[in-house]
């Protein structure tokens, strides 16, 4: 692997937002290299690779969120791994805080950074809920602590705060041989099952606290559908029950789902 890092753009349908999502990626203050994958190739996808000269790499077989990411892991040639969401932004710098961090740590396996959440095209107010999030994740920012598997797991414990496109992976972990990197049955919860597993392993959880991910929230984005039905309240629960005894679990699920209005389109 000669590349320090890949953006792995997964692109499904004609998303109004790929666009600007391949040019906060393209236009880092650090050079970095940028692929996209799809499960779903159309003209519209192939056009504006060719405009922006990324790769464009196909999945064959049905779309599906776990698969998707672990098609998009598996084509990064990098030592670390962004799996960028179509309708998100990057912040110029975003690279050049994780190049700045891993040469004083090079024994981080997640790279993560605060975000921004937008719905549509305008900022979202959330401010206590964003508060409770970067308490969550303050263990992660002591360099001291935040290799031990207790601390990495203490930011995890009460709900997920690290934002799934926010999330720099290190591409020399794996699933194993014949495993895949998200190798979980969730649809909505399988970046937080992957990261209680990571924290279980060796390696450091570094966390900047600056906004270098835009989140876009919007009607057809993943986060909303799963949203309109139950599987976001049944995984979550699921999630807890991994961590928490089932009473225990049970009483922090009451308060985690208040945070829901905050993704209401």
């Amino acid at each position: 692997m000669k590349n320090l890092h890949t953006f792995a753009i997964c692109a499904f349908g004609d998303s109004p937002y790929l666009e600007a999502c391949i040019r906060s990626v393209t236009m880092q203050s650090r050079p970095t290299k940028v692929i996209l994958c799809t499960s779903t190739p159309s003209p519209y996808i192939k056009a504006l690779a060719e405009k922006y000269h990324v790769p464009v790499f196909v999945r064959e077989g049905e779309s599906g969120i776990g698969a998707d990411w672990n098609f998009a892991y598996e084509m990064a040639d990098a030592r670390y791994v962004t799996i960028t969401h179509q309708d998100d932004l990057y912040g110029k710098n975003y690279v050049k805080e994780l190049e700045r961090v891993v040469r004083v740590y090079p024994d981080v396996t997640l790279f993560t950074t605060d975000y921004v959440t937008v719905k549509g095209r305008q900022l979202a107010r959330g401010e206590r809920m964003e508060l409770v999030k970067r308490l969550l994740r303050l263990p992660l920012r002591f360099p001291g602590l935040n290799h031990l598997p207790l601390v990495k797991k203490a930011a995890l414990c009460f709900g997920n705060p690290i934002c799934c496109p926010a999330c720099t992976y290190r591409k020399t972990l794996s699933g194993g041989v014949d495993q895949p990197f998200f190798n979980s049955s969730f649809r909505f919860a399988l970046d937080w099952d992957k990261l209680i597993t990571m924290a279980e392993e060796p390696g450091r959880f570094i966390c900047v606290e600056r906004p270098l991910v835009f989140h876009r929230l919007h009607p057809e984005a993943a986060t909303n559908t799963c949203m309109k039905g139950a599987l976001r309240f049944e995984e979550e629960e699921r999630m807890f029950r991994r961590i928490w005894p089932e009473v225990a679990a049970g009483f922090l699920m009451k308060f985690y789902q208040k945070a829901y209005d905050s993704y209401e389109i």
